[in-house]
């Protein structure tokens, strides 16, 4: 398949007067199409399916670097598979979009298919810890979208818990950045992690959810009890 023939596909998929309500609550400057997403989704079910890894690395590629808004979420799923081998090319090509990350929604599908190659080589996370100190502010969100199933093991191996807590000291080293993103990120990873291990996230609340935003630190929270310490920040 051709990034053209991709790119027809989608556009077949176009909603009219869609485009202008997506680029507004996206705030994107680039091209919108109006494909809803369930479409999107579908297509690039069908080219996973039908694509060998390498083949599909090269679409990726060149639907990310058409830079249009739907093409960049369709690049995204494209590579968005727990079981791709080799990898390497898939892991590789996802790095390279970071500094292109400009918006919530294109960010958050590259990081989940970044998620997906993380779980499945952990070792990269030594990788990852270079994004914390990025001047790219979405490159260093980044770091803890993309790191998200590290919050959902209930039964965490001893490996598990130790990137879980490197992690957490990303997080921590994140507090004292006010940007909304970096906020909401950190409460984030915290919400998801207190379904699971909720005495780790009183532990981080009660030592750094003083010196966080007020919003970020109630989203952290909010499926803490309430009747326990380090559910409220320090006085």
């Amino acid at each position: 398949m051709t990034p053209d023939e991709a790119l027809a596909e989608l556009k077949a998929h176009i909603e009219p007067g869609r485009a202008g309500q997506m680029a507004a609550y996206h705030k994107q400057n680039r091209e919108v199409l109006g494909i809803p997403n369930p479409a999107t989704n579908d297509l690039t079910r069908t080219w996973r399916q039908s694509l060998t890894v390498e083949e599909r690395v090269a679409l990726a590629d060149a639907l990310w670097q058409s830079d249009i808004f739907e093409a960049r979420l369709a690049a995204a799923k494209l590579l968005t598979q727990a079981r791709i081998r080799p990898d390497d090319a898939v892991w590789a090509l996802i790095k390279r979009w970071l500094p292109d990350f400009d918006s919530w929604a294109i960010a958050d599908h590259a990081c989940m298919a970044a998620q997906k190659r993380l779980v499945a080589e952990p070792g990269r996370l030594d990788e990852v810890e270079g994004w914390t100190r990025s001047d790219h502010m979405w490159t260093r969100r980044a770091a803890l979208v993309a790191t998200l199933p590290w919050t959902k093991q209930n039964h965490p191996k001893p490996a598990e818990l130790e990137a879980r807590d490197r992690i957490l000291g990303w997080a921590a080293s994140y507090v004292p950045d006010r940007n909304w993103f970096i906020q909401k990120a950190i409460a984030w990873w915290l919400r998801d992690l207190s379904k699971h291990d909720p005495d780790r996230v009183r532990a981080f609340l009660a030592e750094h959810g003083a010196a966080m935003k007020p919003f970020a630190r109630k989203e952290a929270g909010k499926f803490l009890p309430k009747d326990r310490p380090g559910d409220q920040p320090p006085a």
